[in-house]
C-alpha cells in the first residue's frame, strides 16, 4: 500500500471514530437534558372581570278591562268596558309611567301604562306596579286585580277556556326598543301545537298585541300557553271573562309563570263561604295542572293558614296534556297549594264565589321564590291580605316596610312549610325582607269580588362575567 493510500485510510477512520464519539456524547447530552429539572414558565390566559351595567327596570301593565264583540256587526270589535287604577312604587329611582298603544286598537283606551326606573349608582332599582279595576255592565261583571310584569323570553298562561261563554284575550305587550317575534304554543286535550294564528306573531317595539284565546283552538276547557319570543322579551297576560248563558260570572287578568319546576307553590287561595254553599252545583276550586314534554305524577298538597292539611292527592300527568282537579271539600279560608311532581309542570288554581249572577271568579297562579329584598305594590281592592308560604327548608323571619301608603312595619315569624297571612293597606307600596325564601302573592275577597296575583321577586343583581380577550 502506497504511503498516499495509507494516510487516506487513517484519516478516514479517524474522522469516523471522532464522529462516533461525538454522536454518542450528543444523544447522552440530551438525555441528560431531558432528565433534568429545568425551570419552566406557566402562562396564564388573560382573564378580565367585568361587572354588566344594571338595566332599566321595566314593567308592563294589562291595561283596562276588555270586552269583546258587543257589536254584532262587528264581532272582532275590541272596547274598554272600564279603566284600571295603578298603584306603583320603587325602593331607587323614581318610576316613569308611560302608555304605549295597543293592537288592534282598543275603542275608548289610549292603551297600557308601562313604568321605568333606571338604575342609581349602578345598582338595579327595585321597583313594583299593580292595577285593579271594576265592571258592572250586563255583559260584563267582577273584580280584576294584577300585577305589572317584567318582560320574558319564555313564560306560560295557565288560565282560561274557549268554551261557549268565554270570551278570552291574550295580552302581549313589548315595551322594548326593538319588535317581537312571538310564538304561542297551545296544550289541549290534543297535546301541544302551534296554531298558524299562533306562529310568528309581530309585536310592535313599544306596543301591546292582542290575540283571542279562540283563535288557537276552539271548545278547549283546560289550555295552557306557552309563550315564546325572540328579538325581544314580551310581557305575557291573559284576560278571561265568562257568561253562563245569561248569567255574567265573572273577569280576571292572570299573568304569566315564569317557568316550569318539579315543586310549585301557589299561595293565597280564599275560599269564601258563597263558594262552599254551591258547591253542591259544580267544582267551585279547580287546580290545572300541565307536564311539558314528559309524564309527571303530582303530589297536591293544601293547606289552610295554620299550617294544617287539609287535603293532599296524587295525580298522574299524561305529557302536554292539561289536567284539572276538583278540590273539593274545602272549608271556608285561606290556603297554600303545593305541587310536587317527578318531571316538571305548571299550574294554577281556579277559584269562583258562585254559580249566580254576579258571581265572580279568580285565578291563581304559581308564586316565585323571594331571597333578596323585593318591592311589592298592593292595587286597590277589598280586604287585601299578602299570603306568605315558607320554605320546607327552614323558618322565615319577614319583615314588611312600608314605602308609601302606609306607616305600620309589620312583622312575622313563616314556620318552615307554614303559611302565614298579613292585612295589608290597599293603594301601599312595601319593601319585603326575609331571612330564608319565601313564596307570596296578594289577595282579595268580597261578595261578587275575587282576585289575586304573586309577588314577583326582585332580579339579583348581575353576576360578574370573565372575558378572556
Amino acid at each position: 500500500m502506497s504511503r498516499q493510500r495509507m494516510w487516506r485510510w487513517a484519516a478516514t477512520s479517524t474522522r469516523l471514530v471522532v464522529g462516533a464519539a461525538l454522536a454518542v456524547g450528543m444523544v447522552g447530552a440530551v438525555g441528560v437534558g431531558v432528565a433534568a429539572n429545568w425551570p419552566t414558565h406557566t402562562h396564564e390566559p388573560l382573564a378580565v372581570g367585568v361587572t354588566p351595567t344594571p338595566a332599566d327596570t321595566v314593567l308592563a301593565c294589562a291595561g283596562p278591562l276588555l270586552a269583546l264583540g258587543r257589536d254584532a256587526t262587528q264581532a272582532g270589535q275590541i272596547v274598554s268596558a272600564a279603566p284600571t287604577a295603578t298603584v306603583s312604587g320603587s325602593d331607587g329611582a323614581s318610576l316613569k309611567q308611560l302608555t304605549e298603544p295597543t293592537a288592534p286598537v282598543v275603542i275608548g283606551s289610549d292603551g297600557h301604562p308601562v313604568f321605568v326606573a333606571p338604575p342609581v349608582d349602578e345598582t338595579r332599582s327595585d321597583a313594583a306596579a299593580s292595577t285593579s279595576g271594576t265592571v258592572g255592565a250586563e255583559d260584563l261583571r267582577g273584580f280584576a286585580a294584577s300585577a305589572c310584569q317584567p318582560p320574558l323570553i319564555e313564560s306560560w298562561l295557565v288560565a282560561g277556556a274557549t268554551t261557549t261563554g268565554s270570551a278570552d284575550v291574550i295580552l302581549l305587550s313589548n315595551p322594548s326598543d326593538v319588535a317581537a317575534t312571538v310564538d304561542l304554543t297551545l296544550y289541549s286535550a290534543t297535546g301541544a301545537s302551534t296554531p298558524p294564528s299562533g306562529s310568528g306573531l309581530r309585536v310592535d317595539a313599544h306596543s301591546q298585541r292582542l290575540v283571542p284565546l279562540a283563535a288557537l283552538a276552539v271548545g278547549e276547557g283546560a289550555p295552557v300557553v306557552r309563550v315564546t319570543a325572540s328579538g325581544a322579551p314580551v310581557a305575557a297576560a291573559l284576560q278571561s271573562s265568562l257568561s253562563r248563558t245569561l248569567l255574567t260570572g265573572g273577569v280576571e287578568q292572570s299573568g304569566a309563570i315564569v317557568g316550569s319546576a318539579t315543586q310549585q307553590v301557589i299561595p293565597g287561595l280564599r275560599v269564601p263561604q258563597s263558594a262552599v254553599d254551591a258547591a253542591s252545583a259544580g267544582a267551585t276550586t279547580l287546580l290545572r295542572l300541565l307536564a311539558p314534554g314528559a309524564d309527571a305524577t303530582a303530589t297536591v298538597t293544601v293547606q289552610d293558614d295554620t299550617g294544617r292539611t287539609a287535603l293532599t292527592q296524587s295525580v298522574p300527568l299524561g305529557a302536554d296534556l292539561p289536567t284539572e282537579l276538583d278540590l273539593a271539600g274545602l272549608s271556608a279560608g285561606t290556603y297554600t297549594v303545593r305541587v310536587d311532581a317527578t318531571s316538571a309542570v305548571v299550574s294554577a288554581v281556579w277559584q269562583t264565589t258562585n254559580f249566580n249572577n254576579g258571581a265572580d271568579f279568580a285565578w291563581y297562579t304559581a308564586a316565585e321564590a323571594i331571597v333578596d329584598p323585593s318591592v311589592v305594590a298592593v292595587a286597590d281592592g277589598p280586604s287585601p291580605l299578602l299570603v306568605i308560604a315558607g320554605s320546607t327548608a327552614g323558618a322565615a323571619d319577614v319583615v314588611l316596610k312600608p314605602l308609601s301608603g302606609a306607616t305600620e312595619t309589620e312583622r312575622v315569624r313563616v314556620a318552615a312549610g307554614d303559611t302565614a297571612s298579613v292585612p295589608v293597606e290597599p293603594g301601599a307600596v312595601y319593601r319585603i325582607e326575609t331571612s330564608n325564601p319565601i313564596r307570596a302573592s296578594v289577595s282579595y275577597l268580597a261578595d261578587g269580588a275575587i282576585s289575586a296575583f304573586p309577588v314577583w321577586p326582585a332580579d339579583a343583581a348581575a353576576a360578574e362575567i370573565i372575558v378572556r380577550p
